[in-house]
C-alpha cells in the first residue's frame, strides 16, 4: 500500500470541499491528475473511496476510515515540520508544566525564571495542583510535564527523581513545641493553622487530618510565605511548610521543627507521559529541571 503525502492531502481536499474538481483546484493539480490519483488509491484498496453523486462526492465507509488516518498522518507531519523549523527560526511555543506546593514554594521559580530569561520566545503554562490530579492530568495528556510528591500513583507515568522534600513545622518562639526535636501531626493538628491560599499543600494535610478523625481550622491563608511566616511570628498560628520554602522564615526569628510522620518525608518526581515524545520546547525544560539538581537532596 503506496501513499504518498499528495495523495493523502488531495483526498482530504475532495472530502473538505465535497467536490473532486474543487479538492483539485485547492491542490493545484490538474482534475485528470487528481482523478487518476484517487483511482489509484482505491485500486489498492481494492474498494471505493468517495460516492458520486449530483451534490458531489461523499465518503464511504473504507472512505471513512481513510480520513481518519489521514487526517492524524497529515496533522503529524505538519506538528513535526513546525517543530523542526523552530530549530533554524529560533524555539517558539508554549509549555504546559503543574507542579504541587513543595516545587512551587521553593525552587521552581527560580528554575522557570532561568529557563524563560534563556528561552525568550517561549512561554510557560504553570497550574499549582495536588500531586494526585497532576498525576492523572497526565496521564491524560492534559498537560505536557508534572512535578509531584510520591504520594500519587507514578505507575503510568515516566518519571526522573528530581528533588527531596521534608514537611516542617513553623513556629513562634514563645510556642509551646518550640524546644522540641520534633513534632507528631496528631500533636499539632488541634492547633490554630496559617495556611498558604489554594495551595496543593492543604489539601494534602487535609486528608491527613480526616484521617485522625479531625479538621484543620485556618485561621487565615495567605497568598506568600513570607506573609504566613510573619502572621506566625505574631503568634496567630503555626504552618506546616516544605523545608525549603521554610528555610528563611528561620532568618526571620522564627522556629522550625521538623514533622515526625513517615508521609512528611517526600521525594519530588518530574513526570510524563513518555519524554522521548515531548515537543522540543517541553524537552529543553525537562533537560534543565533534571540536570539543575535543584531543592532539597
Amino acid at each position: 500500500m503506496r501513499f504518498d503525502l499528495t495523495d493523502m492531502r488531495l483526498f482530504l481536499a475532495v472530502v473538505e470541499h465535497g467536490s473532486l474538481t474543487r479538492g483539485a483546484q485547492a491542490m493545484n493539480l490538474a482534475l485528470a491528475s487528481a482523478s487518476e490519483r484517487i483511482s489509484g488509491m482505491e485500486a489498492v484498496l481494492g474498494a471505493p473511496l468517495l460516492e458520486r453523486t449530483r451534490r458531489g462526492v461523499h465518503t464511504t465507509s473504507v472512505g471513512d476510515a481513510l480520513l481518519r488516518h489521514a487526517r492524524i498522518i497529515v496533522g503529524q507531519v505538519e506538528q513535526m515540520r513546525g517543530e523542526l523549523r523552530s530549530y533554524a527560526t529560533g524555539l517558539k511555543g508554549r509549555i504546559k508544566l503543574m507542579s504541587n506546593t513543595a516545587a512551587l514554594a521553593a525552587f521552581l521559580p527560580q528554575q522557570i525564571c532561568r529557563f524563560l530569561a534563556q528561552y525568550p520566545d517561549l512561554s510557560i503554562d504553570l497550574d499549582e495542583r495536588p500531586s494526585t490530579e497532576i498525576a492523572v492530568a497526565i496521564a491524560e495528556g492534559k498537560t505536557d510535564l508534572g512535578i509531584v510528591a510520591d504520594i500519587a500513583d507514578l505507575a503510568a507515568l515516566q518519571t526522573r527523581l528530581i528533588a527531596q522534600d521534608h514537611l516542617v513545622v513553623a513556629t513562634s518562639m514563645a510556642h509551646r513545641i518550640a524546644g522540641q526535636p520534633s513534632a507528631a501531626f496528631a500533636d499539632i493538628v488541634g492547633e490554630a493553622f496559617v495556611g498558604l491560599s489554594d495551595a496543593a499543600l492543604e489539601t494534602h494535610l487535609g486528608e491527613r487530618a480526616t484521617r485522625l478523625g479531625r479538621q484543620i481550622q485556618y485561621r487565615v491563608k495567605l497568598r506568600t510565605v513570607e506573609n504566613v511566616g510573619m502572621l506566625v511570628k505574631a503568634g496567630v498560628g503555626i504552618a506546616i511548610l516544605p523545608e525549603a520554602s521554610a528555610a528563611a522564615l528561620r532568618q526571620a526569628g522564627l522556629v522550625i521543627v521538623p514533622l515526625h510522620e513517615p508521609w512528611a518525608s517526600r521525594t519530588l518526581h518530574l513526570c510524563a507521559r513518555d519524554f522521548s515524545a515531548l515537543t522540543p520546547h517541553a524537552s529543553l525544560l525537562a533537560q534543565q529541571l533534571t540536570e539543575s539538581g535543584v531543592g532539597p537532596r
